[in-house]
């Protein structure tokens, strides 16, 4: 579906001020369709008239009450209506004034009460808003008239170009709509009316009395959200806490009239609930970075008391099997460090893979002087398989760095390098790993591997995490060397 912005520009007369104007209003208007218990469209005529001549309006948006059931069913954002359909929407536009009046609309077989307001940038009137009135209900209560009131106030400022602000959003995710609390305020701050949610809002922040007739101030509450909106005519946001157990959010919109404000329309919302469960939510973060810090920090230990243990073994073999678990160790830590950080189900593998690369250049002594490159990355992975993956990237980066220059001398005519590649293909996580040594063997199976480490690089990749490997040795212009291609799945695991 096209948007508003693509819309507007059937009118080629509406400028970017014309079209932010008109985004706005949509993003904003979820409060006029609460207010006045109504479905409400907005309508501009399409610059070029069609082959017979007539001409017809575009609906650039639609938008429907959350207190009323809707009037109409079907979706008309992007549709064309002819003008002779809607005559009161053609007069606004002839007029440059509000027009109430009676109407059909197409899949009604009723005619429908309409209001249609300009809405105005400067002098120009740029689109019509129009307010379809379902059936009205008998006794209409007190409430009901308060909030048409406060409609009528709107669509006045919306005629005079005032609303919506340009300085914020008066509606969106988070903020207080119509159902949760209204407080009506004059010219001077006191209050005129309040809608028994608003008053329960108060009774939560301790307040008793009667509001109507007293200034929130005078009854208790510290309203400088409220004077800054009177004073300057701007909507204004702030949350008044009452301990840890009590939490109200309040949104003033300004009622202004001749550039004057006349009124504020404040909103109220009980977040208690939702302030708790937000502390719940960062105590759980809280107690989940706390574990994985213990993790690092027992594993670190676990890789220290190795270390030791390797430097009074004087069984050269046993020393080596002893660093090289505690190098393994030492890569789990690494996926817990980050985890400690960031807790949850995912983790930026990329910092990950920073963290083993240094590993690796400071844990393994190599007797030709090795680069470590690395291309590409992975973003973000579950950590059922960042943890696997890690062990396995480590000892594959381990391998190519002891291994690949060990037969060479000094005096080679190239520099080692070890290239780490990493990428996604669709639903599949990709490294390769390349370097420029000796190669592998003639003899040499990764089914049949001559070392711990490819045992281990293997069963991980098969088996946990479910992909394939494949190491090779290759052919280039400075020796040769070898090729290793992890490839893994990122599909949900059992």
């Amino acid at each position: 579906m096209a948007t508003l912005a693509e819309l507007a520009s059937l009118r080629t007369d509406i400028n970017r001020a014309g079209v932010a104007q008109l985004v706005r209003l949509v993003a904003s208007w979820s409060l006029l369709a609460d207010l006045a218990f109504s479905d409400m469209i907005l309508m501009s005529p399409v610059s070029e008239p069609t082959n017979r001549g007539d001409q017809h309006f575009v609906v650039l948006g639609q938008v429907r009450p959350n207190n009323r059931s809707t009037l109409i069913i079907d979706d008309l954002v992007g549709t064309t209506q002819r003008a002779d359909v809607w005559p009161l929407v053609r007069e606004v536009f002839a007029t440059k004034a509000r027009v109430v009046g009676e109407g059909r609309v197409a899949g009604l077989d009723d005619v429908v009460p309409q209001w249609c307001v300009p809405v105005r940038v400067g002098e120009d009137v740029i689109a019509v808003m129009v307010r379809l009135q379902g059936p009205v209900q008998m006794g209409a209560s007190l409430y009901e008239k308060v909030y048409l009131s406060i409609f009528e106030r709107l669509c006045t400022m919306v005629s005079d170009g005032t609303f919506p602000f340009r300085e914020e959003d008066v509606a969106g995710p988070g903020l207080p709509r119509v159902g949760d609390g209204i407080i009506l305020l004059n010219g001077e701050g006191a209050v005129e009316f309040t809608t028994p949610n608003a008053a329960n809002a108060l009774h939560r922040l301790g307040i008793y009395a009667s509001a109507e007739g007293r200034t929130l101030r005078e009854l208790g509450l510290r309203a400088r959200f409220v004077e800054r909106t009177l004073e300057f005519g701007l909507p204004t946001l702030e949350e008044i806490d009452r301990g840890h157990d009590v939490a109200i959010l309040f949104h003033c919109v300004p009622l202004l009239a001749r550039q004057q404000v006349t009124g504020v329309l404040v909103r109220v919302r009980d977040v208690s609930d939702l302030r708790q469960l937000d502390r719940i939510v960062l105590s759980k973060e809280a107690a989940i970075r706390e574990v994985h810090h213990r993790v690092k920090n027992n594993l670190q230990t676990i890789s220290s008391l190795l270390r030791l243990q390797a430097r009074r073994s004087d069984i050269d073999e046993t020393k080596v099997a002893l660093l090289e678990a505690e190098r393994r160790v030492r890569s789990i830590a690494v996926v817990h460090e980050v985890l400690s950080r960031e807790p949850g189900e995912e983790v930026v593998f990329d910092e990950i893979v920073r963290s083993l690369v240094t590993l690796v250049e400071d844990t393994v002594l190599a007797l030709h002087p090795v680069e470590i490159v690395v291309n590409g990355e992975l973003g973000v992975l579950s950590t059922d398989l960042a943890t696997p993956l890690a062990v396995a990237l480590t000892e594959l980066l381990t391998n190519a760095v002891e291994h690949a220059f060990s037969d060479q001398v000094v005096e080679i005519d190239h520099a080692g390098i070890v290239t780490l590649n990493l990428r996604r293909d669709e639903n599949t996580a990709v490294a390769e790993i390349r370097d420029n040594g000796r190669g592998l063997g003639e003899n040499f199976s990764l089914d049949v591997p001559t070392s711990l480490g490819l045992s281990i690089v293997r069963d991980l990749v098969r088996t946990q995490l479910q992909g394939s490997i494949e190491m090779k040795s290759v052919d280039g212009a400075d020796g040769g060397g070898t090729y290793v291609r992890v490839s893994v799945p990122l599909l949900e695991r059992d």
